[in-house]
């Protein structure tokens, strides 16, 4: 649980501005070396002792920049004790560039290093974070999380574009890392850790902008297991993107969004035309805990042009025929208060050397019906593509993609994509337990 003196630290020492943290690489730019190491910081102001964090090259919530169309080129080195891998969260690269230790590369082994090399074909807002076959949480929580952000060639013309990495620690009560749950569980929940940062930070963080300014938020949940609403408190703020892709801008229902692990959003916020006056993106978590203030200072804004839409994606399809679909049954099962009933998908725990789930040429239409049979939201990620949500009755789909699902306690949800992408793919829990347990599973495309 979140504590209410966690909260409190966090609210009286960290009013301090949100930077433009990160990197930007630029065609012709040499490898960006990404250390990942041990360092000890002091996360909670208040607290006696430091956490044994990893980071990369020293910093928490590293940010990432490539324009679209240029190549990532990043060099991983593990200085840490465990293996590790990167996947970079909702980004539709080649498989070989996936970044899943123990099915697409061989986990980087400490003391060794890795280079990555993808051009994303999509602009947007995307995680990095640890993807090891039974062997990502405890990097992730340790601190090893940061955003990749490819900016497309004409952005939206706004005042400040701020990448928001929004984490969870489980910390003790002088300050240290919680220890993390025994490997013998069969079905761990997923640790919801006692304390929420922004980039790392404290919260709130505070950010002044011109009256009548518009600022542009890109939002990621990099929570091991912790699913919430965000709330836009006295903030007009409307979607522009979800999980990476255009969207129709629309005004969030009840002004609040769900928000669980490996989901991203983007949103363009106007303020009010009058100095001193302050919105606030809150963390629907107990009475609500505010992440983000953003307060207008200074003189008044020359009005901004109307909100519109991004360019829609051209390079996803414009439709999917379901007549022709693939179609495979997901069934998710596990109960943590069992010792003898693991997390399974359709009977089994995922295994690299087994059958696919799914075996389809490239250019087939696939729809997966997701059935979860626990007590636990399930939110799933689908690697190397773009889903669309479809419609009890099978007669069309939401109007925009994700690549994270949520499906609810004993419900049912059916998705659709076109398999374009070759290789073998992930579908796997973004609650990093429970993908470490063996809730995953995997299709492959030829």
């Amino acid at each position: 649980m979140i504590t209410r003196r966690a909260v409190t630290a966090g609210l009286a020492t960290s009013l301090i501005g949100v930077p433009r943290a990160g990197w930007t690489q630029d065609a012709g730019s040499p490898v960006q070396e990404f250390t990942a190491r041990p360092d000890k910081l002091r996360l909670r102001p208040d607290a006696g002792n430091e956490v044994e964090a990893w980071t990369f090259n020293g910093s928490l919530a590293s940010v990432v920049r490539v324009q679209q169309g240029t190549e990532l080129r990043l060099k991983l080195r593990n200085e840490t004790a465990l293996p590790l891998s990167l996947h970079f969260h909702g980004v539709r690269g080649p498989n070989a560039m996936d970044g899943v230790g123990g099915l697409t590369q061989e986990p980087v082994a400490p003391g060794q290093s890795y280079d990555y090399r993808l051009t994303p074909p999509d602009a947007g807002t995307f995680l990095i974070r640890p993807c090891v076959l039974g062997g990502s949480a405890e990097p992730q929580e340790r601190g090893l999380s940061g955003l990749l952000i490819v900016e497309e060639a004409n952005p939206p013309q706004v005042d400040q574009d701020l990448a928001l990495l929004i984490d969870d620690w489980g910390l003790n009560d002088n300050g240290s890392l919680a220890p993390f749950e025994r490997s013998g569980e069969t079905a761990p929940a997923g640790r919801l850790g006692s304390w929420l940062s922004l980039n790392g930070k404290p919260t709130p963080q505070r950010v002044e902008a011109p009256p009548g300014g518009r600022l542009r938020l890109r939002l990621a949940n990099a929570c091991n297991a912790r699913a919430m609403r965000l709330r836009f408190d006295g903030l007009k703020a409307y979607v522009i993107a979800t999980d990476g892709q255009p969207t129709s801008t629309f005004e969030p229902l009840m002004a609040s969004l769900p928000f669980a692990p490996g989901t991203r959003y983007e949103m363009l916020v106007d303020l009010a035309p009058e100095a001193g006056m302050t919105g606030a993106v809150t963390a629907m978590l107990g009475d609500g805990l505010p992440l983000l203030e953003i307060a207008t200072v200074g003189e008044k804004h020359a009005a901004p042009p109307a909100i519109a839409p991004l360019p829609a994606n051209t390079k996803l399809p414009e439709t999917i025929k379901l007549q022709n679909a693939s179609r495979k049954d997901v069934v998710m099962k596990g109960d943590p208060k069992a010792p003898n009933v693991p997390w399974t998908i359709n009977g089994a725990a995922g295994k690299p050397n087994g059958a696919p789930l799914v075996k389809v040429k490239r250019g087939t239409p696939v729809v997966l019906t997701l059935t979860n049979q626990t007590s636990f939201m399930q939110p799933l990620h689908l690697h190397g593509h773009s889903v669309r949500l479809l419609h009890a009755l099978d007669d069309g789909w939401e109007p925009y993609w994700i690549d994270t699902i949520q499906v609810p306690v004993n419900k049912t949800i059916r998705v659709a994509f076109v398999a374009d992408n070759p290789g073998k793919w992930l579908l796997a829990s973004t609650v990093l337990e429970r993908f470490d347990a063996g809730l995953w599973t995997w299709i492959e495309i030829t």
